[in-house]
């Protein structure tokens, strides 16, 4: 083992890297909010400073999949459909199965310059969640508590909101709901069954109203939706820690767009054409469990300087004081001191493993599961 690869491996560099990210967070989530009284003197200028804002806490998670764990992305789809690539505002439909499908998804906006000005339909309990959910806030990220009846208003609302939004953005959509298990699935393919609907074997039954209410608001705006199909080669299943710890993927993205004048405009048509979608999904599902390859040109997009410049300009501005301080608290040989900082050191080791947790699929939401209870 090299001596790069054994720091990668060491808890006090990943306490670092953790520090210089929720420090970084709290420092970017306190600038956004001053600039809230931007928004009634001008909006859309309000937008474009969140949207960096937001690059500069985000592109640090993707730092550490390009540059630390040196993870490869590599994309299978034809030419036409990569030159539209960050030209255009677009719907995303991503499969949910992995612990860093969001960190992929990431990768490819950060390597075509829309990251900052991603959106996604989140859960509303990510809003409470610190550096995750404040930063969404500041960028209108639509957030709903996956009860339709609840949340129609809500969503309607905040997805017109960004018809006018001046930077390409890709609004992601996880159209199951919830991230793939076994039995989320098992319950979900007995839903199917009972509504009609052919069996899955890869994916959840999506959940048609929040695509279908996202194409009814944007259209005009959105040009097109692109259907993203991931899968990990070597059958691997990595982890948020895994990326932490160096551990090298690679990642293959199936990629197809669709114009959205093709897509239905009446509702039932529009949940039908979802379900055929998921069908074709499932189907390259099988055809990479198979060959191990997705169909289509295959294109890897160089990755960009600008998140590690942007990581080792807050390292260096964040680390250096740390420092400095812990030499100076340990140097004065004062017991309370320490131990006040040993403790601070102990509650910034807990904060950064509580962020990692959100990812991680064995600690998801039991969303999906409800259907199971009622029968229990």
């Amino acid at each position: 083992m090299g001596f790069i690869a054994f720091l990668k491996t060491q808890f006090i560099v990943h306490l670092l890297i953790g520090f210089v990210f929720v420090v970084s967070g709290l420092i970017i989530n306190f600038i956004q909010l001053c600039t809230l009284v931007l928004w009634p003197i001008n909006k859309q200028f309000y937008r474009r400073v969140n949207c960096r804002l937001a690059y500069s806490l985000w592109s640090q998670l993707v730092m550490l999949l390009e540059w630390w764990s040196g993870t490869e992305c590599t994309l299978f789809s034809d030419e036409a459909t990569v030159n539209t690539f960050g030209k255009e505002h677009v719907i995303i439909i991503l499969n949910h199965n992995f612990e860093i499908d969001f960190l992929c998804g990431w990768t490819m906006t950060e390597r075509f310059g829309v990251l900052g000005s991603s959106k996604v339909l989140a859960k509303r309990e990510l809003l409470y969640v610190p550096l995750i959910g404040w930063t969404w806030y500041f960028l209108e990220i639509v957030f709903c508590k996956r009860k339709w009846e609840e949340d129609r208003d809500t969503v309607i609302e905040g997805l017109k909101r960004l018809a006018d939004y001046p930077e390409y953005m890709w609004f992601l959509l996880y159209c199951e709901g919830t991230r793939f298990t076994e039995t989320k699935h098992r319950i979900s393919m007995e839903v199917a069954e009972s509504k009609g609907l052919p069996k899955l074997k890869y994916h959840l039954l999506p959940r048609t109203k929040g695509f279908t209410t996202a194409v009814q608001c944007l259209r005009g705006t959105v040009s097109a939706v692109y259907d993203v199909t991931l899968n990990f080669r070597g059958n691997k299943n990595p982890s948020l820690l895994g990326i932490l710890y160096g551990k090298k993927y690679e990642a293959d993205m199936c990629v197809r767009r669709f114009p959205l004048e093709d897509i239905p405009q009446d509702e039932k048509e529009a949940a039908n054409w979802l379900h055929k979608l998921y069908q074709e999904k499932d189907a390259l599902q099988e055809m990479y469990n198979q060959e191990g390859i997705f169909p289509g040109q295959q294109f890897k997009p160089p990755k960009r300087p600008w998140t590690l410049l942007n990581f080792l300009f807050w390292a260096t501005i964040l680390l250096s004081p740390l420092f400095t301080f812990g030499f100076g608290v340990f140097a004065s040989g004062s017991p309370l001191l320490i131990l006040a900082f040993l403790g601070l050191v102990g509650a910034a080791s807990f904060g950064v493993r509580r962020l990692i947790g959100v990812t991680e699929i064995e600690k998801g939401s039991s969303y999906g599961n409800q259907e199971f209870k009622k029968k229990e």
